[in-house]
């Protein structure tokens, strides 16, 4: 099974909406195949096992990272191929938790005489499809909000300025966490201020990941047709209320942005309407590089899942933009708590990662 999940693992850039997984068939103590999830749309693991495997697979047991679905979608069901090579026992990590499967695929192979067995490192496929699994839970995707800042909490000089804070090997490492999502998630300010590109660059991830959807929370609808989010891709989705400017929606769309128009809310938009309709388009994950007032909204709403934080080795002073706009507390008590995960050196500088109390691990 930690093998299956190392496969899985090969799929972190290109399956969205699908979960990640991976597969390894044994007969008599020997792997006779195996393989993983490419992209969505192609062969799932098991598929892939099977064709290794050959004639090899009948009697082998299949480790598969998720329980084999039981439905018909852009690929046939797992389950009837899985009977179909012949494989005598199957071995699952984590229950799907789509509605589709739902238990469904292990009742199928146990009816057809296939002894199943589940929960096997459950707790790391958990971790690997976290956004997957709370997407199909809640129907909202999981949250990851990315920061830059100096020791002392800034993200930027009082006049805007912020390139660059952090080193080459963190910038390096954010495309890591960009090539991982199935959104990016700014806002107008941001995006106004830096036109950024909110895409995957680094060569080695371009080649093969799936690129993000490029989204822009913008209540006034002043993101401009030739911001460089916006390309013939058709991955460039702009947030609007019903009230925003409708000749402005026209020049974006002919620019090819799609406009989504989600009820208003603090701020503008209501943010958690914005992440179910990301979720509506098929992202299991949203990384958030943002401004501090919409890291702030969302983190005052409750609507962040996890942090990183990537800390440079340098002081900007008081009047330096701070990582977040929240409303100020009264008492320690009140204050949110995070639980830690993880703390390295990235290059010269650190990278924090945290998640809610609540967040699916």
């Amino acid at each position: 099974m930690a093998r299956a999940l190392a496969l899985a693992r090969r799929g972190m850039t290109g399956t969205d909406p699908n979960p990640r997984v991976g597969c390894v068939l044994v007969l008599d103590g020997q792997v006779v195949g195996e393989g993983w999830h490419r992209r969505a749309g192609e062969p799932h693991a098991e598929a892939v096992a099977l064709a290794a495997a050959g004639a090899r697979a009948r009697g082998a047991t299949a480790y598969v990272s998720l329980e084999p679905c039981n439905h018909h979608g852009r690929t046939p069901p797992c389950t009837e191929a899985l009977m179909g090579a012949g494989v005598g026992r199957v071995v699952y990590a984590h229950d799907d938790p789509n509605p589709a499967v739902a238990g469904r695929g292990a009742a199928r192979l146990r009816a057809a005489g296939i002894e199943v067995r589940g929960g096997v490192l459950a707790a790391q496929a958990t971790e690997l499809n976290a956004g997957f699994i709370q997407r199909m839970r809640t129907g909202r995707p999981r949250v990851t909000v990315k920061l830059a800042a100096s020791l002392d909490g800034r993200t930027a000089m009082a006049d805007g300025e912020s390139q660059w804070i952090t080193g080459p090997a963190a910038r390096a490492d954010v495309q890591w966490l960009r090539a991982c999502s199935g959104a990016i998630l700014t806002g107008s300010g941001t995006l106004l201020a830096d036109d950024p590109r909110l895409d995957v660059r680094r060569a080695d991830l371009a080649a093969t990941c799936l690129q993000p959807l490029r989204a822009v929370v913008d209540s006034t609808l002043r993101t401009p047709p030739d911001a460089r989010i916006i390309g013939a891709d058709g991955r460039a989705v702009v947030f609007a209320p019903p009230g925003a400017d409708a000749g402005a929606q026209a020049r974006l769309e002919a620019a090819g942005a799609r406009v989504v128009r989600v009820s208003a809310g603090p701020g503008g938009c209501a943010l958690a309407e914005v992440l179910r309709a990301l979720a509506g388009l098929g992202a299991n994950e949203v990384l958030v590089e943002a401004g501090p007032r919409l890291v702030g909204a969302l983190a005052e709403a409750g609507l962040v899942d996890a942090w990183v934080i990537y800390l440079a080795p340098c002081l900007l002073g008081d009047l330096a933009r701070g990582m977040l706009a929240l409303p100020g507390l009264e008492r320690l008590a009140a204050a949110p708590r995070l639980a830690w995960r993880d703390c390295r050196r990235v290059g010269d500088d650190l990278r924090l990662t945290l998640t809610a109390a609540a967040a699916v691990a």
